[in-house]
């Protein structure tokens, strides 16, 4: 630890700051079941607003500068309303988070993902999706896109043809594409050697769950 670090934790002790109900250390050695289950019980304090006091002291922070370890891989959407770490009720250092429109899986997000699972030793991935996607609604609109927002509705198009397909429309073909993307997109991550392998170990599960914008609730995909 470097000297400022030092001084700086010394000036935090002495001052009595840092306390918090959320403690880092007590989830980085979370297995894939026990990961699952504090995303859950965190999910259930923000629907009720039971929320914790999440830990942002400076000792908190200088001692993360030292290095990470978080518990959980989320591969979400970049939608404003849907923050993972507020979702989850987590504070710094406890989930790493990979976030892009349409909780899409290209290989960069992908290498994100086998660097969470292989280089920090994160034991639980899930994709993420959410109910009223814009991303998902512009890929079953169709039409011109411009720039390289074409790339994220390529990756999404096949779950539409899927629904359209099964003759759904309206609210219903909404909610089927993104049951279906996030389960596309969870094929890719399950397809990398990388994410396999330590699933065949019992050291990694991959799991895909969706968000409801107005309740807060994140559903648990089967």
């Amino acid at each position: 630890m470097s000297l400022l670090a030092a001084v700086l934790v010394l000036i935090v002790v002495l001052s009595g700051c840092g306390t918090s109900n959320k403690k880092t250390s007590e989830v980085t050695s979370f297995n894939s079941s026990q990961a699952l289950e504090e995303l859950k019980e965190g999910n259930a304090k923000f629907v009720t607003g039971q929320v914790s006091q999440i830990e942002t002291s400076v000792m908190q922070r200088v001692s993360l500068a030292e290095g990470q370890e978080p518990f959980a891989v989320i591969v979400g959407c970049s939608d404003s309303r849907v923050p993972p770490e507020l979702l989850f009720d987590q504070g710094l250092g406890e989930i790493f988070v990979a976030r892009v429109a349409g909780n899409v899986v290209d290989p960069v997000v992908l290498g994100s993902v086998e660097y969470a699972v292989d280089h920090l030793h994160s034991s639980l991935v899930v994709v993420l999706g959410h109910q009223g996607c814009g991303a998902v609604s512009a890929a079953i609109d169709g039409g011109e896109q411009p720039g390289d927002i074409p790339a994220i509705i390529s990756l999404i198009q096949p779950s539409v043809d899927q629904a359209k397909a099964q003759g759904l429309t309206g609210d219903a073909e909404v909610e089927k594409v993104t049951e279906l993307n996030i389960n596309s997109s969870l094929a890719a991550v399950n397809a990398s050697p990388v994410v396999s392998q330590l699933v065949k170990e019992g050291k990694l599960k991959v799991v895909g769950a969706e968000y409801q914008l107005a309740t807060g609730f994140v559903q648990w995909l089967p």
